[in-house]
């Protein structure tokens, strides 16, 4: 019960910003293009589409350690590339962009978290 709940939760951040991400990718874009990335619109695009079907896919208890893998490999470029509070020129800018960095390393926590442990077992299976 606790697995399924955790999942949810962890998940809830993945639709909302994965959709709203593939709504109004043209600002991530720009951010993505800064860092060098090749095809920034469609890397970007690409990424909400990882995070609406990994969250979904966690959701839902649907393959939960491949849509963790997958969320890892969209969340910690995002988190790079997104929040490098180290490049602020601000200390409120700092300040914000660190809080952002650390939220998202405690959602990558979860993930591997989700890695870690063993398969759910299906009432039947007890």
């Amino acid at each position: 019960m606790l697995k399924t709940l955790s999942r949810l939760f962890l998940s809830g951040i993945f639709i909302v910003g994965g959709f709203s991400t593939l709504k109004e990718p043209e600002g991530r874009a720009k951010m993505v293009a800064k860092a060098g990335i090749p095809q920034p619109l469609q890397a970007t695009i690409l990424n909400g589409a990882v995070m609406v079907a990994g969250g979904f896919a966690l959701a839902t208890d649907v393959a939960p350690k491949l849509a963790a893998m997958a969320l890892l490999g969209a969340l910690v470029p995002t988190t790079i590339v997104g929040h490098a509070f180290w490049k602020e020129e601000t200390p409120a800018g700092k300040v914000q962009q660190q809080i952002q960095f650390l939220k998202n390393a405690a959602i990558i926590g979860g993930l591997l978290m989700v890695l870690a442990e063993a398969p759910i077992q299906k009432s039947e299976d007890k």
